[in-house]
């Protein structure tokens, strides 16, 4: 599943926490909300990015792609 279609299904602290810790490792809850809205990290989507020692992050494309969302998004 794309972004464009489990970001619109997160919860306001889910997609906050995305947007001011955007770049950084992605938390647990935050994983699992995602994958709750239908994300798959074991995809091959263009918003999954590495995922090691250090946790899981969303690729560059992924980085750029909420900062603009968060960009067009009133506050």
């Amino acid at each position: 599943m794309e972004i464009i279609e489990w970001w619109p299904k997160l919860d306001s602290d889910a997609k906050a926490w995305l947007i001011a810790h955007n770049g950084e490792a992605v938390s647990a809850e935050v994983m699992s909300k995602i994958a709750a809205a239908g994300g798959s990290v074991t995809s091959s989507a263009w918003w999954v990015g590495e995922s090691g020692p250090d946790g899981f992050f969303l690729s560059d494309e992924a980085v750029d792609w909420i900062e603009a969302a968060a960009n067009d998004e009133p506050d």
